[in-house]
């Protein structure tokens, strides 16, 4: 499966159905009620008004959806998705939403041992305790493998073991 597919996986099923309905009724709204009023638009035939206000209205189905994304992805996250979930609404011109892409927090990640959701940025499991990453063996912080010496201390790292083929 995508990435893609994955993510819009995320989105709750109540984000869809709200975003569908405002959608259409919006869309009803502009075709019936404004666009007969408007000098301009009135004398378009039938067909012109519904493509043009079901076509325009369109928009508003994707940014309701994206608040939906929003919401599912910062809890999943273990952000403050209800305060994510409002300045996306409340920032305009998607202020709010470009801001939420750029400091949401990584993805948690499950402790090998007991699966437990942790922060990546943890070096051992706040559960279980387990070694969540490895880890230098002079100051005890986290170290990416393939370092040869550790960033915080200067230590040596010890080798990894050869691959065998």
């Amino acid at each position: 499966m995508s990435q893609f597919r994955e993510e819009v996986r995320v989105i709750p099923r109540t984000a869809w159905v709200i975003g569908i309905i405002l959608y259409l009724i919006a869309a009803t709204l502009v075709c019936f009620v404004a666009m007969p009023t408007d000098p301009a638009t009135s004398r378009w035939p039938l067909s012109g008004r519904i493509a043009s206000a079901y076509g325009f209205s369109l928009v508003l189905l994707p940014w309701v959806l994206l608040i939906g994304y929003v919401y599912a992805d910062a809890k999943r996250r273990g952000m403050r998705y209800v305060l994510w979930t409002w300045l996306v609404i409340l920032v305009p011109n998607a202020i709010g939403m470009i801001l939420y892409f750029v400091l949401r927090d990584p993805l948690p990640r499950p402790c090998p041992h007991c699966a437990t959701l942790a922060r990546p940025s943890f070096v051992f499991c706040p559960v279980c305790g387990t070694a969540m990453q490895p880890t230098c063996p002079n100051c005890g912080r986290g170290v990416e493998p393939g370092w040869s010496n550790c960033p915080h201390c200067g230590g040596k790292l010890p080798s990894p073991p050869p691959r065998s083929a």
